[in-house]
């Protein structure tokens, strides 16, 4: 379990992922070789990461929800092959062990490539992929139970000042990233705290070119920075996938009702027949029941609800830690 300073730092990584340990220190009233410290037993124990991110709206990818269905011993060798893959996130086994569970990032309009690759595998029993249509909260929106442990004043003092977007940047109507923008990402996805050094060596910029189109794109949230940390480290033991149908005309009110919920981490909606997706993070299984009893089953717009219990997450939202390294010319 974390204690305060931990979980002070944990927070405040979420509202920069490259603040300084100096600043962290300042802010959170401790010394700087403390906090590096702390972080590097957070890194060891709790598998604690930064990442940077592509907004989805800006990348010109789509988000694909995709669900296998396999025989029990065939789930593991799967899950292990997608988080392998760049194209993947948050590879999940789910259900007692017979369904994987996995975001796959593919360009817009076009489906998964994965998927015929997925289907020829023997062990597969079912497949299905809904588009993800909207984030209620996810993404650059974090767990509200990572984020109660600075006070207002705190988080001030933590927020990056970055410049003002301008011009088509500034209105969000610029192109999809350029080659080298995806590769300053890319090397962001395996390291969110890496120096300006490693990422000029992965983009073949300068340090000075990274620094100034790091900025423009954080400026205009077309990049963000994750955390990931065993959540197990706040106490959660029980954690479900939660599939839910409610009817087009009520959809975005539920949406953004449960985006407010403590107990959900990710609230998003999809294509299909079940229409509305979220992870739900629980103490333990009675903390499930009494949330899944209580307050969903309080909103009367839900017309169905699957639930899959998780029982591993294999990838979160960055890449698999390879260091960061220089493309091949």
């Amino acid at each position: 379990m974390l204690d305060d300073l931990e979980r002070g730092i944990v927070h405040a990584l979420h509202l920069d992922g490259r603040a300084p340990f100096s600043r962290i220190a300042e802010v959170l009233g401790v010394s700087t070789q403390t906090v590096a410290r702390r972080y590097r037993r957070l890194r060891a124990e709790a598998g604690l990461r930064v990442v940077g991110l592509a907004d989805r709206d800006r990348s010109g990818d789509t988000q694909w929800v995709v669900r296998i269905g396999t025989t029990p011993g065939s789930s593991q060798a799967l899950a292990h092959a997608l988080a392998r893959r760049p194209d993947t996130s948050w590879v999940k086994l789910t259900s007692a062990g017979t369904e994987v569970f996995a975001v796959v990032h593919a360009p817009h309009a076009e489906q998964p490539v994965l998927l015929g690759e997925v289907l020829r595998r023997s062990g597969v029993t079912a497949v299905s992929a809904q588009c993800v249509l909207h984030t209620y909260l996810g993404g650059p929106t974090a767990w509200h139970g990572r984020l109660a442990a600075l006070d207002d004043r705190q988080q001030q003092k933590l927020r990056p000042v970055l410049p003002e977007p301008s011009g088509r940047s500034a209105a969000g109507r610029s192109a999809a990233f350029t080659p080298a923008d995806r590769a300053l990402v890319d090397a962001l996805g395996h390291d969110g705290r890496a120096s300006y050094a490693q990422l000029a060596t992965a983009t073949g910029w300068s340090q000075a070119t990274v620094a100034r189109r790091l900025a423009e794109l954080r400026a205009r949230k077309a990049v963000f920075f994750d955390v990931e940390v065993d959540t197990a480290a706040y106490g959660v033991t029980t954690r479900a996938l939660l599939w839910m149908a409610v009817p087009p005309a009520h959809l975005d009110r539920v949406g953004s009702a449960l985006a407010g919920h403590e107990e959900l981490a990710v609230v998003v909606a999809t294509t299909g027949t079940t229409n509305l997706l979220a992870q739900a993070l629980c103490p333990d299984p009675t903390a499930l029941h009494h949330y899944l009893t209580r307050r969903l089953g309080a909103l009367g717009e839900i017309r169905a609800l699957e639930s899959a219990p998780v029982l591993r997450t294999l990838k979160a939202a960055g890449h698999l830690g390879r260091p960061v390294r220089a493309p091949r010319p």
